[in-house]
């Protein structure tokens, strides 16, 4: 018995050492983990592991209201090795990078309208893609018409950090001509056929006109990629021109807002006696679309999945995305989900699969 107790004692001991060792050596490990990281990080693709097809991303699934799981809107669309991005809200380059979708790896931006919360991370955008990049030209944005204001206003703003990078760098790592964004103007009108952006064998990008007034113009967007078929309806109140261009693909990114929980919202505001603010509350579901009017508007064009995105308002605790979706579930039969920063749907090529993956939590 003593002789067990004298063995336990220094097994206890040694566990006791070795954690002690262990936690002065902590730095250390984390340090040696760290370079192993840093390597495999920077080594991969942001198609590594994915079979050839279409995936879309959401870098931002917010709106203006905070959320500390959505930070603003941004999607990103992965068409084999090519990665573009739709809007740039606050976080969007943070988000792209902590999921593996590179900032400078960006082949072109595309903005849905020039709302402030879809634009304000555009600057921190051009700037990560040009210096992580390299690139001798400037990336190209498209938009409606008056997206050439929205770049040269950033440009604009980022001029002395410009020159600040390139006299700190040299013009090696960061040339002088590939600063900022190029604008890509376009129209995309009411009584128009959609607009053909990109046309190659085996990728296809167009834009329509969606309804957000005031807000005009502004824009949805398809892309479809050999065979899988991604729409991004962008802000909007529900629109016949987002239900054409979603009819039979595989998943629609659709903005949606709970009128019911914005309610609540505005009757807050009113109990303090902030009625300018009750006042946007009261304005802002006119030009929105609730989730049972998505879920109508994708069951009508038989899409796989239905992905929310801008989520508005806020959803500080999972439980309100019930709430949030009301009968949405009973109206759409394919699938749905509340869309989070981080939310990644594939669609291999030559497949019907729609497979769902948590990229923020896969690469962080």
């Amino acid at each position: 018995m003593r002789t067990r107790t004298t063995v336990g004692l220094a097994l206890l001991g040694l566990i006791v050492v070795v954690g002690v060792g262990g936690w002065f050596a902590r730095g250390k490990i984390a340090v040696a983990a760290m370079e192993k990281l840093y390597v495999k990080a920077l080594g991969r693709g942001p198609d590594d592991g994915l079979a050839d097809g279409l995936s879309v991303g959401l870098c931002g699934a917010g709106g203006p209201m905070p959320d500390a799981q959505r930070t603003g809107p941004c999607t990103a669309v992965l068409a084999g090795k090519r990665l573009f991005v739709i809007d740039a809200g606050s976080g969007a380059s943070r988000n792209l990078a902590l999921m593996n979708l590179p900032p400078a790896k960006v082949e072109a931006v595309f903005l849905t309208h020039f709302h402030s919360d879809h634009i304000d991370g555009l600057g921190e955008l051009m700037l990560q893609r040009w210096g992580g990049a390299n690139s001798p030209t400037p990336l190209p944005i498209y938009g409606p018409v008056g997206v050439e204001q929205v770049v040269a206003g950033f440009m604009s703003a980022y001029t002395l950090d410009r020159g600040y990078r390139i006299a700190h760098h040299g013009v090696a790592i960061m040339p002088p001509t590939g600063f900022g964004g190029q604008a890509r103007p376009f129209t995309a009108a009411a009584d128009q056929p959609d607009v053909v952006l990109i046309n190659e064998p085996d990728l296809k990008v167009t834009a329509f006109p969606v309804r957000h007034d005031p807000v005009s113009p502004a824009v949805g967007y398809a892309f479809t990629y050999k065979g899988r078929t991604v729409v991004i309806s962008g802000d909007t109140a529900p629109s016949k021109r987002v239900e054409t261009a979603a009819r039979g693909a595989d998943v629609l990114v659709h903005e949606g807002l709970a009128p019911n929980l914005v309610a609540i919202q505005h009757k807050a505001a009113k109990a303090v006696g902030r009625d300018k603010l009750a006042q946007i509350f009261s304005d802002i579901p006119g030009y929105h679309t609730t989730p049972h009017q998505a879920a109508e508007i994708a069951e009508r064009a038989k899409v796989r999945m239905l992905l929310f995105t801008h989520v508005t308002p806020g959803l500080p605790i999972g439980a309100l995305e019930g709430p949030f979706l009301g009968d949405a579930r009973q109206v759409f039969h394919g699938q749905i989900r509340v869309g989070r920063d981080g939310d990644f749907v594939t669609l291999p090529a030559g497949s019907d699969a729609v497979i769902r993956t948590d990229r923020l939590k896969m690469f962080h």
